[in-house]
């Protein structure tokens, strides 16, 4: 095999590498003034009052949870197709999780069949306290219908928007909560930015963001209107709730101030390579990514779907074929009432119909920006000579 291509990457320059290098000469290595400056690049990138950095967007997703207060008996809803995380975290909280179907153009939360679920579970008495829709792929969800859905039947809005950092939706970037009450975004290394490992939520509401920032270290606050008792002195501090340890190091906020310099630019290289994908694919059996006119996708990913009754092969065989000529392809994802620990809940597949079909014939193929073209010609050349 002469040349590995995966779905997903980091890029990482000579300017990140030596904003890590200043941290580690500095004083500060953990919590100092370099996550302050990603959560100011994040709250002016996202046009969000508050920016909250974390060690990992799960942790960010439990964070938001529990600012909302999710708790036992509580209901949370989100969609089937997305990772695990996404639902975790209100399990983490003690609620029970349902989930929606998704639309089968964009593949994100169906508002129409949010709209049908709540309807049912309002004449049930079981609505849901908080729903979290999934940019999936970067492309953001009809915000707007979910927003209106949330005012109407008097439920929170978390935007999982790990995929999105650099998206709009109708010319508001993505994390500006204008239809949500907090969002949450990922850098992992396949991110469109990377803090080696992060995360990081954006709020426009004071008490939110005070909870959050609490939640990531330990439920302490050092300010005294919160506190209970009178304080001893300079060094008191009170643990008012129970928080974790989910704080982000100065280390990785420095690899995330120094890569989101570059965001626009990684965002457009990644429409300029989808969009030579869209041209380049156009012949093949493929159904290719929608793009609603509503959005501008920080395009994570870019996923294809078999047309199966056109191709005499199975969605296996292509997949291991695609991987057996160099292509880090994967799928993304695994419907999550289909994991064991969800399935012992009782989840019926027939429920979520556009979810089982999209499991049944999406693949997500290699898009990161610092792809090179010959990089995706290998791509294309692998799926025509595999699907002719």
């Amino acid at each position: 095999m002469s040349m590995f291509i995966p779905y997903g990457r980091q890029e990482i320059l000579q300017e990140d590498i030596d904003a890590v290098v200043a941290v580690l000469q500095s004083d500060f290595l953990t919590q100092g003034p370099a996550v302050t400056r990603f959560e100011k690049l994040i709250a002016e990138a996202t046009k969000a009052r508050h920016a909250i950095a974390m060690n990992s967007a799960t942790s960010a997703l439990h964070a938001a949870c529990a600012a909302l207060g999710v708790s036992q008996g509580d209901l949370v809803w989100t969609s089937p197709i997305s990772f695990v995380a996404s639902s975790n975290c209100a399990l983490y909280c003690g609620a029970e999780v349902d989930f929606v179907d998704i639309d089968p153009a964009t593949f994100n939360m169906c508002p129409k069949a949010l709209a049908a679920k709540l309807e049912e579970a309002k004449a049930a008495g079981r609505l849901p306290k908080v729903v979290i829709p999934v940019h999936l792929c970067g492309q953001p969800c009809d915000m707007a219908a979910i927003g209106e859905l949330a005012k109407k039947y008097g439920f929170k809005v978390i935007e999982d928007a790990s995929h999105a950092i650099g998206g709009r939706y109708r010319d508001e970037p993505v994390g500006a909560c204008a239809h949500s009450d907090i969002a949450v975004f990922s850098f992992h290394p396949v991110k469109i930015v990377t803090t080696a490992e992060g995360g990081c939520a954006t709020t426009q509401d004071d008490e939110l963001a005070a909870a959050l920032e609490r939640f990531r270290t330990h439920g302490i606050t050092r300010d005294p209107n919160l506190m209970e008792n009178a304080s001893d002195g300079p060094w008191y501090y009170e643990q008012i709730d129970l928080g974790y340890n989910y704080r982000m190091t100065d280390l990785q906020a420095a690899l995330g101030c120094s890569q989101m310099q570059r965001l626009d630019g990684m965002v457009a290289r990644r429409h300029e390579l989808a969009e030579r994908y869209d041209t380049l694919l156009a012949d093949l059996p493929l159904d290719l990514p929608f793009r609603h006119s509503d959005g501008y996708s920080g395009f994570h990913l870019y996923v294809v779907q078999l047309k199966l009754n056109e191709i005499e092969k199975s969605h296996l065989e292509v997949f291991e074929q695609w991987r057996a000529a160099g292509l880090g392809v994967n799928l993304h994802y695994i419907p999550i009432y289909r994991q064991p620990h969800y399935a012992k809940m009782g989840f019926d597949k027939a429920g979520f119909p556009n979810a089982e079909d999209y499991y049944s014939r999406s693949i997500s193929i290699p898009l990161y920006h610092g792809m090179s073209d010959a990089q995706q010609e290998v791509v294309v050349d692998t799926l025509h000579e595999t699907l002719r």
